[in-house]
């Protein structure tokens, strides 16, 4: 390939790349309108938005191996298509059923998708530097897409029908179909890759135990114990199945490592309390503060993009200053953002918390990556992507389910709100605590292990 073909391809990696990240916050501004237009109940609304991250969790792990058997190029395309069908389903979508059901094939689209865009990028440029070059904008890529969700889905909801926050993926994966089969790479399957779905329906069914649990909690004893015991039956039949399997998708051994442990914290808990406070306040500024939303998502979108320099600096910086004081002291920030926001200082907790959260998670894939053994490299990348959708998809539930709580105890909004935002502070003064004794040594680069 020319090297004009090389990027071009990786633009258009990117393009996919970027409807991920746009779909797993495009809903944060439209769910009041969407909840109005399909008459859906807030634990209806919820589960519009967490279907999507529980499903793209719940089969991460597994399609990347899927990708190593099949080829990743062909995974692009599928993915593609899944997502481009599952998006047309949710634009026009008659009811809230209908409409959980469409994001859940957003999200089985979206897990095809994410794991081939890296690994098509290792495929496409062989040169390192090159190549190191590429997956650094990946991941700006990625954090774009978070960051302009809530800013798009406000335009889209302000000017057209509520629908069109998912139409706009169709003429996108068009377009990436048509320049991924005329660009891409040669498909390269390897039939000798083993791949378990039973092992993705396991974690599949304990993530949405969880999820469903958070959500009953305050509401169903009755279904939350039951919740519960399917997630301990899931995680069970999980564990055991992967010490039964010759090459499994996780081994939990490699949780031994402080760093390694310490990055999942850290990914899980930047995107717990960056969703978290994203979701709550774009709801509180329109219905309280009757913002539109374009504006409520402008607002918000400021703690995204403050995310992105953070980020960008946190990674070249690390070398000088170790893991501890972008991690534990990042987590220690978003507290003082998240009181910020509790004292109805919108702007200045939402650039607090944006630069925090990308300070933590800047680190986090270094760590997570860097310290994994190199035989189980891709292991520890498809816990990595995980460990980012596990925490958007808790908060989800969590904020959610205490917001409703606090309302229907006859808490008004803004003090529902205020004590949302109060557990967010706590959780990330919990994560501070627990990061600073995974970092506590200091380390400042993730020390590969043979």
């Amino acid at each position: 390939m020319t090297k004009a073909q090389r990027w071009g391809f990786f633009a258009v990696v990117s393009l996919g790349l970027l409807m991920i990240g746009l779909d797993n916050s495009i809903l944060y501004t439209a769910l009041p309108a969407l909840e109005h237009s399909l008459g859906a109940s807030p634990e209806q609304g919820l589960w519009i938005i967490n279907a999507y991250p529980l499903v793209l969790a719940g089969l991460l792990l597994g399609t990347g191996a899927l990708g190593d058997r099949v080829g990743h190029r062909l995974m692009f395309l599928v993915g593609l298509a899944i997502f481009g069908l599952a998006s047309l389903g949710a634009a026009f979508a008659p009811g809230p059923l209908e409409l959980i059901l469409a994001r859940g094939m957003l999200g089985m689209g979206a897990a095809v998708m994410m794991p081939a865009t890296l690994a098509l990028i290792r495929l496409t440029f062989p040169d390192e530097r090159e190549r190191n070059t590429a997956i650094g904008i990946w991941g700006s890529v990625a954090v774009a897409g978070g960051a302009l969700g809530p800013v798009v889905g406000g335009a889209l909801i302000q000017h057209f029908w509520v629908g069109s926050v998912f139409l706009i993926n169709v003429p996108i994966v068009i377009v990436a179909l048509v320049l991924t089969i005329a660009l891409a790479p040669e498909n390269l399957p390897n039939l000798d890759k083993q791949w378990d779905v039973v092992s993705s329906l396991y974690a599949l069914v304990a993530l949405s135990g969880l999820t469903m649990a958070i959500k009953q909690a305050a509401h169903s004893p009755a279904i939350t114990l039951a919740a519960l015991v399917a997630t301990a039956v899931g995680s069970w039949l999980f564990v055991r199945r992967q010490n039964r399997l010759d090459d499994p998708l996780l081994t939990f051994d490699i949780f031994r490592s402080r760093l390694f442990t310490g990055g999942v914290l850290a990914a899980a808990g930047g995107m717990f309390v960056l969703a978290g406070a994203e979701l709550m306040t774009t709801q509180k500024l329109q219905l309280v503060d009757e913002l539109t939303p374009l504006h409520a998502g402008a607002t918000v979108a400021v703690m995204a993009l403050c995310a992105i320099p953070a980020s960008t600096l946190g990674g070249a910086y690390l070398h000088k200053v170790g893991f501890l004081p972008l991690i534990a002291g990042g987590f220690l920030g978003a507290v003082v953002g998240a009181v910020a926001l509790a004292a109805g200082w919108t702007s200045i907790g939402m650039v607090l918390l944006g630069l925090s959260a990308g300070s933590v998670m800047s680190v986090s894939s270094i760590a997570i990556i860097g310290s994994a053994p190199m035989h189980r490299s891709g292991m520890a990348a498809g816990v990595e992507e995980v460990s980012y959708e596990l925490g958007t998809l808790v908060t989800v539930a969590l904020t959610g389910s205490l917001l409703q709580a606090g309302l229907d105890r006859g808490v008004d909004y803004t003090g529902a709100y205020n004590g949302v935002i109060g557990v967010l502070a706590a959780g990330a003064a919990c994560l501070a605590a627990a990061t600073w004794w995974c970092f506590r040594d200091n380390p400042k680069s993730g020390g590969v292990n043979a």
